[in-house]
């Protein structure tokens, strides 16, 4: 509901071009998705490093490597061989798409690697929403965010920043679409993490 009702429209209406992890689990693949069923696609970019993805045909071992996501419009692989090798490659690839245009990264869920991702957007000033009530690292940042006890220092510093927002979308999805949509323009970048 919150990709058809908030993010989805976002990004079509606004032209948007969608940046993410690329591999097919969590968020991507819902994201990825969410594009395939929609009735106009935006570009929907993966960012992964080289050594955590299977390519199409391969046929070794998977071990710990994770399929790209086949709904993507198009792949960025980096350096890397360790999951979050591809963190600080999201914000660059993201910042390039968007050259002048406005950018915002939207954190949903997230494990581990979210914080950096999270990081790496603040450093290069892109506005981060936080949507909470989606787990994990979203919660703690906005629990942090809105002054609750938060013991995680990572998520303290990040709620602190003020390119960070916190908004619910289990209350009003609408209320996310309106608040993403200030922080977008027509030909505006979108950085899913």
């Amino acid at each position: 509901m919150l990709f058809r009702q908030a993010l989805v429209p976002v990004a079509v209406t606004g032209q948007a071009v969608v940046v993410d992890g690329g591999t097919d689990a969590g968020v991507m693949q819902l994201i990825g998705r969410a594009r395939a069923t929609g009735t106009s696609g935006f570009p929907l970019v993966g960012v992964a490093a080289e050594n955590t993805v299977m390519l199409p045909g391969d046929g070794a071992d998977p071990g710990d490597r994770a399929p790209l996501e086949g709904n993507h419009s198009h792949f960025v692989l980096v350096p890397g061989s360790s999951w979050g090798d591809e963190s600080p490659w999201i914000a660059r690839v993201a910042t390039e798409i968007a050259g002048n245009a406005p950018s915002a990264t939207v954190l949903i869920n997230g494990g581990e690697i979210a914080f950096h991702d999270v990081a790496h957007s603040i450093e290069v000033g892109r506005p981060v929403l936080v949507v909470a009530g989606t787990g994990r690292t979203a919660d703690k940042i906005t629990a942090a965010f809105d002054g609750g006890d938060c013991t995680d220092e990572r998520a303290a510093r990040l709620a602190g920043s003020p390119l960070v927002t916190a908004i619910s979308w289990v209350e009003d999805p609408a209320t996310v679409r309106a608040t993403l949509e200030e922080l977008m323009r027509p030909g505006a970048l979108c950085s899913a993490v």
